[in-house]
This record gives C-alpha cells, structure tokens and sequence, in this order.
C-alpha cells in the first residue's frame, strides 16, 4: 500500500494526475462527440443527398475502422498536416496540445456514434408531435431545440451513456501516441516498481469506481429526461 501513497515515494500522486487527465479528455471528447452527432443525426435526417452521403461515410468509416488505427491515424498524420498546412500559408508550425488533440481524435470517433444513437432517438419520436410543430410555422431551428431534442432525450440518454462510458476506457488508448493519463501512469508506476500486479489492480479498481459514480450521475439525468413520462412498473 505504500507504493499508492500520495506521497513519494507513492506513486498515487502520478495515478491521480493520470486521472484527472483521463476525465478531461473523456468529457472534452464525450461534448465534441455530443456536438458532431446533434449535427450529424440533423444531416442525416433532414439533408441534402450530398449531405447524407458524405456524412454516411464519416459514420461507416469510423465505424469500421479500429479505432486504434484511427488515433494513431488523426493523432500523427494530423497533427502534421495542420502545421504543413500552417507552413504552406506562411504561418510558423505550431506545437499542438496532447490534451486538445486527444480530445479532438476521440471527439471525432464519438461523433459517427452519436450520429446514429441520436439519428435513432429522433426517429423513435412519435411523428404527430413534429408535425403539429410544423403546422405552428416552427423553423427548423426552432423545431430542433424546443421540440426534437427534449423528446429524444429519454431514447438517447442510455446509448449516450454507453459512449461516455466508452470514452474513458478509449482515453487509454492514447498511451500509445505517448499521452500521459491514467494508463500510461500505472505503466511508468509499474515499470520503476516492477509491481505490476499491485498497480494494474489498482488501476482497474479506478476505472471501476469512475464507472460506478458515472452510473449514478447518469441515473439522475435520466430521471430528470424521463419526469412526466410513465413509469415502467405503471405500464405493466
């Protein structure tokens, strides 16, 4: 227990730098996501040919590309070819944020999966409620933010929580391009140690706790989405 000490020669000082990097990329990654698929799912639904085809390609890209290759992908090769790009212009290359890129990369691959997750929840709307905003006159806007959104909410809160879930697990994958989080924390912890046991336990027992607290949190929310919707028990 004295090698998870906060205090050195602790390494739970590290561990907990780790995830605290952790929770930043997975709620930057789980907003941008959120951002991308309310559009995405819009395009899909209420697009131009064009705009459905090319955002039909984004989702099965994304999804049938292991996303392994798809943050190795983003992360190197587009990194570099934003400061070619700031190069061509006459601009000095940039040194980009680990943290604003490991967002941006799993933003990216979160948005294809909200894109359908939300795409379902507004098609499982019952119609006559879009309807009857269309005849008030409501503009799509309109529609969308009083309407669309709040009705979907309750359909899509249970697949939006899988990805945020799935977020903070796929933080770790970025230990492989070399950013610091809660992974490669217990790895450099376990390396110097050779306590391997002691601090992957350690960290399994971390992610199960932000899981668990993460369930609770989504509980509230869905309550809060579902009030004036009956219950399952008074359906039965």
């Amino acid at each position: 227990m004295a090698l998870l000490s906060p205090v050195p020669p602790g390494w739970g000082g590290t561990l907990t730098v780790g995830l605290l990097h952790t929770i930043e990329i997975a709620v930057g990654a789980t907003c941008l996501g959120l951002l991308i698929g309310i559009g995405g799912a819009s395009g899909k639904l209420y697009g131009g040919p064009v705009v459905r085809d090319l955002l039909a390609v984004y989702t099965t890209v994304v999804r049938a590309v292991p996303e392994l290759v798809l943050i190795l992908l983003l992360y190197s090769a587009g990194t570099d070819l934003i400061n070619q790009m700031l190069t061509a212009m006459g601009y000095q290359r940039m040194d980009i944020s680990g943290l604003a890129a490991g967002i941006a990369v799993l933003g990216f691959v979160q948005g294809a999966y909200s894109t359908e997750v939300i795409r379902g929840a507004i098609l499982a709307i019952p119609q006559g409620q879009i309807e009857a905003a269309r005849a008030y006159g409501m503009s799509p806007g309109l529609l969308l933010r009083r309407i669309t959104l709040p009705a979907m909410l309750p359909f899509a809160i249970p697949g939006l929580a899988n990805l945020w879930l799935i977020a903070t697990k796929d933080t770790a994958l970025l230990a492989v391009v070399g950013f610091f989080e809660l992974t490669l924390a217990t790895r450099q912890a376990a390396g110097v140690t050779k306590a391997y046991l002691t601090f992957f336990i350690a960290a399994g027992a971390i992610y199960l706790l932000l899981t668990l607290v993460s369930n609770l949190i989504i509980g509230r929310i869905e309550s809060w989405a579902r009030r004036g919707m009956p219950s399952l028990k008074e359906a039965r």
